[in-house]
């Protein structure tokens, strides 16, 4: 009989060990979202185009702050880019078309974009950069997709 009782615990040990780990890789598994972004209004398909996302107010725009970023082959019809493993929350993004390739974002005088530039939500630009609050996105766990347009 101890035997029976012991063998019973040492299989509900193990199926409370499976269990456990099963839920931990479901929940990975959910808090784990696509957000897919959609970038149109390109000037031309020279250059690439560079994607940034950011997390909080206080690191936007930022460079130092970049929670994930992509740079894409620019296309005269538009770039696609597919940021994975997010946790589900509020994000806000930053793109410019680097069309001359040299991995800047080039300003002329008094700081006046030369290239393509745009943040999500389309939030608008007025002396500076939109709050973090005004291009602000929401990826709940099943993803989301947005749509950015360019700025010239």
């Amino acid at each position: 009989m101890f035997a029976a009782a012991r063998a019973w615990r040492a299989g509900g040990a193990v199926f409370a060990i499976v269990s456990v780990l099963g839920c931990a890789l479901l929940s990975t598994a959910t808090t784990a979202a696509e957000l897919r972004v959609d970038v149109t209004g390109l000037r031309s398909g020279d250059g690439e185009v560079h994607l940034a996302v950011f997390a909080t107010p206080e690191t936007f725009p930022d460079s130092d702050g970049i929670l994930a970023e992509a740079i894409v082959r620019a296309k005269a019809a538009g770039v696609h880019w597919v940021f994975s493993g997010l946790k589900p929350g509020t994000y806000a993004l930053a793109v410019y078309h680097d069309e001359n390739e040299n991995r800047e974002f080039d300003r002329g005088f008094l700081g006046i974009p030369l290239e393509g530039f745009a943040f999500s939500n389309d939030a608008t630009v007025f002396f500076g950069p939109p709050d973090f609050a005004d291009a602000a996105v929401t990826v709940p766990g099943t993803g989301a997709r947005i749509t950015i347009r360019m700025i010239y």
